[in-house]
This record gives structure tokens, C-alpha cells and sequence, in this order.
């Protein structure tokens, strides 16, 4: 897809131009908090999946847009946490001092809670959306963000040391971050009213980029800087946590990265219109940052 980068860069504007008008600036130190993290520079790949499944099957961007900003502020709020003293202890995310560096563990923790309640918010003040879509939508995140994703991929990441298997590595990611993407791309789905086979179709699409993406996360932990991917780097090895790399090296990580984004595109490739997802794709498997 030639324009690849201009319709992600619609979509990422979409998406922080919402996020805008759902976190108004009112001079609360929580507020500013949210904002801060929210607005510290993310890719929105999250948010660009809700909106271009939407478009994908025939939906309507105000119908994905509280999704797509749902998405992304528990997203950010899930890098708050992760980021805290009692969890990865980083002080540094997306290039910038981490939330809790900048306003303190207390307004970290206020700011992570706003944005995960604010998060639903957003969806059911929404006036597009039939009920029907808010309630499936607001059960699909709060699944992946509860103990059949985040919650319970957090926790075996805490326990995560030398000695894990490739199936046991695989469990933490899929939970942790790929229930999430999952997550993204059935929410374009419901936002168009799509049936259950093109629901399948984007849930399996996305649970392949999901794991090529934290494949790709930990190659760059080993090969990227700090100054492209804005976050501290050879943390996992310093931590001693059992990688994707650890079991595999790089080169066969690499293709497994490449094998899982050709799997995700032959998923949505006999679709008119996918052009943008397999693009997708094929940028997540090369990104460097």
C-alpha cells in the first residue's frame, strides 16, 4: 500500500484529536497526569486497528473512535503500572521520564485509575453506538484488560526468570500484550457490526502481530538504542527474564517475527480494502522502534 504512512497518520490524529476533547485539561494534578502519558508520543497502533477493521467492514470512524481511545488509555494506564517501582521499576517510556518519575508514585497510580475509568466513559457517552455495541465492546476490554489478558500476563511477567519454555514465554505475551491488540481489532468489528466470521478473521490477523510484535519487542531490547525506541534497553536480560530471543536467537526470531506477519495478512488478504492491514503488518515485523 503506497499511502501506508498518510492513512496512519490519519488515523493516529484521529484518534489524539479525541483523546483530546475526552481528557480536557482542568488544572487537576490527576488530569495532567493522564495527559501526560497519554499524550507522551504512542505509535496508536492499537487505535489505528479499531479504526481500520471499522473501515474495513463498512463502519462509520464516529462509531470506532470511543473504542479506539478506550483502547489507548488502557493501554497507557497498563505502562503506568508497569512502569512503577513495585512492578518493572523504568524511568524512562517513549523518550520521556516515566509518570511516576515526573508526578510521583501516589499521582501515578491516581493517573492510571483515571484513565482506566475514563476509558469506559468515553464509550458509553457515546452517541453513535447502539447499546448492544457498547455492552459487547466494554465485556471484550474488560476481559483483555482483566485476568484473562493484562492482569494475569503481568503477574507470570513479575514471576518470569531463566529456565521458561517458548510455550510458557509465548502464555505471558499473549496475555500481556497480545489480548490487547486481539482487543483492537474485534472492537473495529463490533463498531461496523460485523458478523462472527470477519470477527474470527480479525482475531486470529491481529493474534499474529500481537506475538510478532513481542517477538520484534524482544529483539530490539537486544539489538535497538535508546534513542529509537525511547525506553531503556537490555532491561529483560539485566531483570534475567527468559525471552523470545533467549530460546530462539535473533535470526530465528526474526523469522518467526516475519512468518507470523505473513500469517496475519493471508488472514484479511481476500478482502477488498485490507491493503492498510497488510501494510500493517509488514511495517510492525521491520520497525526498529
Amino acid at each position: 500500500m503506497d499511502n501506508f504512512k498518510d492513512q496512519l497518520e490519519i488515523y493516529r490524529n484521529a484518534v489524539n484529536d479525541a483523546l483530546d476533547k475526552a481528557i480536557i485539561d482542568n488544572g487537576e494534578e490527576a488530569v495532567s497526569a493522564m495527559r501526560y502519558s497519554i499524550f507522551a508520543g504512542g505509535k496508536r497502533i492499537r487505535g489505528a486497528l479499531v479504526l481500520a477493521f471499522c473501515a474495513l467492514f463498512g463502519g462509520k470512524t464516529e462509531a470506532a473512535l470511543p473504542f479506539a481511545c478506550a483502547i489507548e488509555m488502557i493501554h497507557t494506564y497498563s505502562l503506568i503500572y508497569d512502569d512503577l517501582p513495585c512492578m518493572d521499576n523504568d524511568t524512562l517510556r517513549r523518550g520521556k521520564p516515566t509518570n511516576h518519575v515526573v508526578f510521583g508514585e501516589s499521582t501515578a497510580l491516581m493517573a492510571g485509575a483515571g484513565l482506566y475509568a475514563r476509558a469506559f466513559e468515553v464509550i458509553t457517552e457515546n452517541s453513535v453506538l447502539m447499546d448492544h455495541q457498547k455492552l459487547e465492546g466494554i465485556s471484550v476490554l474488560l476481559s483483555a484488560s482483566g485476568l484473562k489478558g493484562i492482569i494475569t500476563g503481568q503477574m507470570l511477567d513479575l514471576k518470569n526468570r531463566p529456565g521458561l519454555s517458548e510455550n510458557e514465554v509465548m502464555r505471558i505475551h499473549a496475555l500481556k500484550t497480545g489480548a490487547m491488540i486481539e482487543a483492537s481489532a474485534i472492537l473495529g468489528c463490533i463498531a461496523a457490526n460485523a458478523g462472527k466470521a470477519e470477527k474470527e478473521k480479525a482475531r486470529k490477523y491481529a493474534e499474529n502481530i500481537g506475538l510478532a510484535f513481542q517477538i520484534k519487542d524482544d529483539i530490539l531490547d537486544v539489538e535497538g538504542s535508546v534513542e529509537e525506541l525511547g525506553k531503556t534497553i537490555g532491561k529483560d536480560k539485566a531483570e534475567m527474564k527468559t525471552t523470545f530471543v533467549d530460546i530462539l536467537g535473533i535470526e530465528k526470531s526474526q523469522n518467526q517475527v516475519d512468518a507470523l506477519s505473513a500469517a496475519a495478512k493471508k488472514e484479511v488478504a481476500d478482502i477488498e480494502g485490507s491493503g492498510f492491514l497488510c501494510a500493517l503488518s509488514d511495517y510492525l515485523a521491520g520497525r526498529r522502534s
